[in-house]
């Protein structure tokens, strides 16, 4: 079931997941490749993060919808900014890059501890962009308690696998060769991602199995 669930996916999404790829991916090595015997490594570097953060305002400017997606995607383009802007040393700007997304993952945490899970916000806009019916059906699981231990769970699970897939790249950081780095860090973001969105399905379908089997009648 998890991979037809990958197959379809891939199979309405390929192209956008293929263009970030490229953006994301190859382009900043492409970049740093070039412009580093001219600029150095930090130069390199610096002018390496443009093509995501331009992609990302990118993104923001063309849904131009303000929800809890898109504020996620603001507060990472603010951190993004700060961390090209701030200039330093070679390893002070890849690890200042990398705390981007431990940022985001101490807000998932944070979030759960407060009962304000940023899963259930992201859930909601989600449906909102489909349809505002649809929304308001959704938010009407808040109050029912097991539907929020299963939000405060992935909220969890979300923040902690954002905090590990940072503390490896900080840990790669010291012991990769920057141009080797470029190649191996957007295959670790993009590998973290698959494997939270892929857990994410495994369990939200394991609680809907649950919940079914809890209204089916007691057989004699």
């Amino acid at each position: 079931m998890a991979f037809a669930f990958a197959s379809g996916y891939l199979r309405k999404n390929g192209a956008g997941i293929g263009v970030e790829i490229v953006v994301n991916g190859v382009l900043p090595f492409v970049v740093y490749i070039y412009a580093r015997p001219k600029f150095g490594d930090a130069g390199g570097l610096l002018a390496s993060m443009i093509p995501p953060l331009v992609w990302s305002i990118a993104e923001f400017v063309r849904r131009r919808r303000i929800d809890g997606i898109s504020l996620l995607i603001v507060a990472g383009i603010v951190l993004s900014l700060l961390a090209f802007v701030g200039g330093g040393s070679v390893r002070f700007l890849q690890l200042r890059e990398n705390l981007v997304t431990g940022l985001i993952g101490l807000v998932f945490l944070v979030s759960a501890a407060i009962g304000k899970p940023l899963i259930y916000q992201l859930a909601r806009a989600g449906v909102m962009r489909r349809s505002a019916a649809a929304a308001d059906a959704f938010a009407l699981n808040r109050n029912n308690v097991h539907f929020r231990h299963s939000m405060n769970v992935m909220t969890v699970v979300w923040g902690a696998g954002l905090l590990l897939q940072t503390a490896i790249a900080c840990v790669l950081v010291f012991l990769m060769p920057i141009a080797a780095y470029l190649v191996v860090s957007p295959i670790l973001g993009y590998g973290a991602m698959g494997a939270l969105a892929l857990w994410t399905f495994r369990y939200v379908a394991q609680r809907q199995r649950e919940a079914r089997s809890a209204q089916e009648p007691v057989k004699e």
